[in-house]
């Protein structure tokens, strides 16, 4: 018995649907509230001056570059903890 092709073409999946049109939403919602963006940005700060305090060749056993700085930097990335897990305060 031989296969043939058919005559007529055949139609093996349903019609693509339409896309539906997008809503036009004017109203963005952010993430964060701009408290949590202003604690983000003071962590970042925070985190950059306790960098610069560790910084330098001279005096490498210093006080500042052992003990200070390395606290200074956790303090910076506790601030951006709290700064991502702050609730939003929505109205």
């Amino acid at each position: 018995m031989a296969l043939t092709k058919p005559t007529t073409p055949v139609k093996t999946t349903a019609p693509a649907a339409k896309p539906q049109p997008k809503e036009n939403t004017s109203s963005m919602t952010l993430v964060f509230d701009k408290g949590n963006y202003r604690m983000l940005i003071i962590a970042i700060a925070v985190v950059a001056l306790g960098f610069i305090l560790m910084s330098g060749t001279t005096d490498i056993y210093s006080t500042t570059k052992i003990v200070v700085a390395p606290v200074v930097v956790l303090a910076g990335f506790a601030i951006g903890f709290l700064a991502i897990f702050k609730k939003s305060t929505s109205k």
